[in-house]
């Protein structure tokens, strides 16, 4: 069934339930892009109420000015409706809406997903297109209250459902919720997915939020014991968020361990999600359509979900802003002269989240050269340049993070050398940033240094291209000279063990992109820095730590950070293992950078969460702004 039949048919249901005024209806329609006869006799079907007489080719009656505007059924266009008023749901389950007649949403992405496993996966794209249609137990709000999803109840020490060390913890799961082919959700799909990421030969991604975990106790059919190794501070973050999607035990059984990336559900998952994914091309496009049988009554609004990929940060911008083709466009890494020149459009408005996330250059300790088993920048092997402490330094004095930000960035955005932004307490005070690239070249003078050919990659974007440019520019005054390299950026960020150009491949001397933590307490984000989490072919290059680098002070730091529950301690832990990176040069942050996206004039229901930059969470919620 076409996703139009599909809005058809649940507009009909409601009309003859009599859940719809004509006013209502006359707004649905319109967004399905329906002829005027049609819409003529969904409207009798209605009767006589406050509506009647309107006119339902007229705009005027179907609300009013807007300029948004989506394809209709026989490829003209006609002017969308502003829908239904705004709504922020505090509680996932809030129910009372109405479920389906909303028509489709259209999601560009232009870093196009690749996996629909967010347990294989190594992009946040891909994140983001496996939340649509997959869930966790929980989510995290701003103010960091837990947002109820597959679990009802948050462990507590007062319920008796949390060790007071917190080496266990009982979660209560949401009962009459149904898998996408009908099966029912329970507990044995929440131990099966532990089971799953932990199993050997699979390679999970996700793996480090896992690794203290003893086991994965059933209780009872809605209720699981999830017991610790050792005093865990972070209990809550396995099966939390896009780290903490739950998979179907009756789908994945049989893709255990080295079968896991072959397993089809990995590109046509079954979820429990508002959504059921229906096509999928890698790089491409994502399909989904409402799932009636979904578990919060009333919802989801729209019919349908279409994630569309490919082009560029300032095409996808241009695609809400502009010309309306899309309703929300994600991580807008575009300079900022041009986002408000699309804003005066009127089209829509930018979504701008306060971010932890950051803009950073990470430096190979490998030689990406240098062959070993028909791999390069393996472990084993030691980078000819950069494994010198002062050549890394050099390159970081000679970073313009004032100029970069003030050319390249916008709102929100600021230059700095920040491993932990905007973090609270976790992000150290003394970690700075110098501009001073005479010290660069003493430094180069003092090392030996006679010139080096660097390779710099990073993602097809226009902003980072101009950053790549005017690093080259400053580099290469010190005696370097840099090749520039753009990989496209369904490859670069995709789990393709296959492909050379992925991130966690990385066969360049510096990479650069955007990263964030995931957790307020970012134990697992450290692992990025650990020596036995280094991606290389022995592990499919799943490993979090791309820059190979290897300290054992560093490991043994996070090993204590991981048991510790004095927040005073896990405080100190933390500065000292990233002023140790800081110290070391492993990465060079050049800004931190605020969350970014484009939304359309007729989305309503949409919050900014730092914790979920991710819209996807929250697709349930969205309708259609009312004129």
């Amino acid at each position: 069934m076409s996703f139009e039949q599909q809005g058809f048919d649940t507009l009909r249901a409601q009309i003859l339930n009599g859940q719809l005024s004509r006013r209502l209806v006359l707004k649905r329609a319109m967004a399905l892009g329906l002829s005027a006869p049609v819409i003529a006799g969904l409207l009798a079907a209605c009767g006589d109420d406050e509506e009647a007489g309107a006119d339902p080719t007229s705009p005027s009656s179907a609300g009013g000015d807007s300029d948004a505007t989506e394809p209709s059924g026989d490829g003209e266009e006609t002017e969308v409706p502003d829908g239904e008023g705004d709504e922020t749901p505090s509680d996932t389950a809030s129910g009372g809406g109405q479920r389906g007649g909303g028509g489709q949403i259209r999601l560009n992405y232009w870093q196009a997903p690749t996996i629909i496993n967010p347990h294989l996966a190594q992009g946040t794209k891909d994140y983001h297109a496996s939340r649509v249609c997959l869930e966790p137990l929980i989510e995290f709000d701003d103010d960091l209250n837990p947002m109820f999803y597959l679990a009802t109840e948050y462990p507590s020490i007062e319920n008796e459902t949390l060790a007071e060390d917190g080496t266990w913890a009982i979660w209560k799961l949401r009962e009459g919720v149904k898998w996408h082919d009908g099966e029912d959700f329970n507990a044995e799909d929440v131990k099966f997915t532990y089971d799953w990421i932990v199993s050997e030969g699979n390679s999970a991604t996700t793996l480090g939020v896992y690794l203290n975990i003893e086991s994965v106790e059933i209780v009872d059919d809605y209720t699981v014991q999830i017991n610790f190794k050792s005093p865990d501070p972070v209990w809550f973050d396995p099966f939390r968020g896009h780290n903490g999607l739950i998979l179907p035990e009756h789908i994945y059984r049989d893709h255990m361990g080295d079968e896991g990336r072959n397993a089809p559900a990995n590109l046509m998952p079954i979820g429990t999600g508002p959504f059921r994914c229906v096509d999928f091309r890698p790089g491409d496009v994502v399909l989904y359509e409402i799932f009636m049988d979904y578990w919060d009554e009333g919802k989801p609004f729209f019919d349908s979900v279409e994630m569309k990929g490919g082009g560029d940060a300032a095409a996808a911008a241009r695609s809400v802003l502009q010309t309306g083709e899309a309703d929300w466009a994600w991580n807008l890494v575009v300079e900022p002269q041009v986002l408000n020149q699309l804003v005066d459009a009127g089209q829509g408005e930018l979504s701008v989240t306060p971010g932890v996330s950051y803009e950073r250059i990470l430096i190979n300790f490998a030689d990406p050269r240098t062959e070993v088993d028909g791999a390069f920048s393996e472990p084993s092997t030691e980078h000819p340049l950069l494994s010198d402490r002062n050549i890394r330094k050099a390159l970081d004095l000679a970073i313009p993070r004032d100029v970069v930000k003030e050319q390249l960035y916008g709102e929100g955005d600021e230059a700095s050398a920040a491993l932990l932004p905007n973090l609270g307490v976790f992000e150290s005070p003394n970690i700075t940033f110098e501009y001073e690239p005479e010290a660069a070249q003493a430094l180069l003078d003092e090392a030996g240094f006679t010139g080096f050919d660097l390779l710099f990659q990073t993602s097809n974007s226009a902003v980072r291209q101009r950053n790549q440019e005017i690093l080259k520019a400053e580099w290469e005054r010190l005696g370097f000279t840099v090749e520039l390299k753009v990989v496209e950026s369904s490859v670069y960020f995709s789990g393709d063990v296959g492909n050379p150009d992925t991130t966690s491949h990385f066969y360049a001397d510096l990479e650069m992109y955007t990263t964030s933590p995931s957790s307020p307490l970012p134990i697992s984000y450290l692992e990025r820095w650990r020596s036995d989490d280094i991606a290389q072919q022995s592990n499919n290059w799943s490993g979090s730590n791309y820059t190979r680098y290897s300290n054992p002070q560093i490991d043994e730091w996070h090993d204590e950070l991981k048991g510790t529950l004095d927040e005073d301690r896990q405080v100190e832990l933390v500065h000292q293992i990233t002023e140790q990176i800081w110290e070391d040069v492993v990465e060079m942050t050049v800004v931190t950078v605020a969350g970014k996206a484009a939304k359309s004039n007729r989305i309503a229901g949409h919050t900014n969460y730092v914790w979920q930059y991710n819209p996807m969470p929250q697709l349930k919620d969205w309708t259609l702004n009312e004129e």
